[in-house]
């Protein structure tokens, strides 16, 4: 069995080796918050090592998507009724393109702490694909053409949330509503439907993990009451794992080890390591462990070697030994955190709602290396590329650089 790696997450993703430097997706390359990038900043402020900050319209919690020159998010305007897409110079912040890709005039409901546009553009090549739950799902050009939408049925109730994945031709998804469960897969070209597996659960807003596991590739995708395991080619199930109440799950996965690490979220969080390689109900034979005390609602997990760090929404940072669930530390951050943590240039990097970053060392003894604060909310995860950090608040996106 094998951890997800840059190499595999890419040639998944694209079929080819990911550029240097890039960040196509939600959590970077891998997916799991990993980035290759040196020489970053340790410190800023609205004041220092701020390279530019571009204003950006309405309000949106995608984090930042980067290939070579452009930066894409999404955002929302006149209160969730126009859905649009931004792509922002890498190398200027200016405002390239702005797109309204789709037009509700119900657009429902949100959570105070969700937008209408939180799931994160995933970039291949000359096509960006955007998902905003149920209210539409996406493909445009670099050069800001629409090439083609479609609408996936269900209702999340508390707004979109989980991104898109790719694996080959594929363009797979979570939905998982209040109403209906299951997870889809469209043709990357043409936004039709490929296959279709239903599932029991509950709602969750989850980003599923592609991994190889004995060589052959799995897409883990948790959802409500369940996580299960699915064949990506086909949407076959594999294996399941069940944490009985769990809902509104939002981290995605990350895999080391032999394990997968997952979170049930609501009300009660538990995080589940979970040993690869099963097949069928496997919840009884291959939960390795657990950690209820500090496990996140929101934040998804990070593993840097054989450490895991765990944030939980209110602020507990834990620092585990991944493979046997020991526990190295526990502290109070304070502060409340939606946002991932990023692992880059060394460092580990810890954002608050508030606009506050934690950047501590990696390691078995808790150490802190910076803190810095930025005016607004920040609910987004940080992005990374081209010897920066790319930062998104309520209002703007800066690029942090030394």
């Amino acid at each position: 069995m094998l951890r997800s790696c840059l190499t595999f997450a890419c040639l998944l993703l694209t079929g080819s080796m990911c550029p240097a430097g890039d960040w196509p997706q939600f959590r970077g390359p891998d997916g799991e918050g990993h980035s290759a990038e040196t020489n970053l900043p340790l410190t800023w402020s609205e004041t220092e090592h701020v390279a530019w900050k571009a204003e950006l319209p309405g309000l949106g919690w995608s984090s930042p998507s980067i290939v070579g020159k452009q930066i894409w998010l999404t955002t929302a305007t006149d209160e969730g009724h126009s859905l649009r897409v931004l792509c922002v110079d890498r190398d200027s912040g200016k405002v390239l393109h702005d797109v309204e890709v789709f037009h509700k005039d119900e657009p429902g409901n949100i959570h105070k702490k969700n937008s209408y546009a939180s799931p994160t553009p995933l970039i291949e090549g000359n096509r960006v694909y955007l998902h905003y739950g149920m209210l539409g799902t996406a493909c445009v050009s670099t050069s800001r053409e629409i090439l083609w939408t479609t609408v996936l049925k269900y209702n999340h109730r508390h707004g979109p949330a989980g991104s898109p994945v790719l694996f080959g031709d594929l363009l797979i998804l979570n939905c998982d509503g209040t109403d209906v469960q299951y997870v889809v897969a469209l043709d990357k070209l043409t936004g039709k439907e490929v296959w279709r597996t239903d599932r029991e659960g509950k709602m969750a807003y989850a980003t599923p993990l592609i991994v190889a596991v004995d060589g052959k590739p799995q897409l883990i995708s948790p959802g409500g009451e369940w996580v299960q395991a699915y064949d990506p080619a086909t949407g076959k199930e594999i294996w399941r794992v069940r944490y009985p109440g769990g809902y509104s799950v939002v981290p995605r996965p990350v895999v080391g080890h032999g394990l997968t690490f997952v979170s049930s979220s609501y009300d009660s969080a538990t995080l589940y390591a979970i040993r690869l390689g099963g097949e069928g109900d496997v919840t009884d034979s291959h939960v390795a462990w657990k950690l209820s005390k500090g496990a996140p609602h929101n934040p998804s997990t990070l593993l840097v070697g054989d450490e895991l760090y765990v944030v939980s929404d209110k602020g507990i940072l834990t620092c585990l030994d991944a493979k046997s669930g020991e526990q190295h530390y526990q502290e109070r951050l304070g502060g409340n955190f939606s946002a991932s943590p990023l692992f880059a240039d060394g460092r580990i990097y810890l954002l608050d709602e508030d606009g506050k970053c934690t950047v501590i060392a990696p390691g078995k003894e808790y150490r802190v290396l910076a803190e810095n604060q930025l005016p607004g909310r920040t609910l987004a995860s940080i992005s990374t590329a081209d010897g920066a950090l790319f930062l998104r608040t309520d209002t703007a996106l800066y690029r942090l650089q030394k």
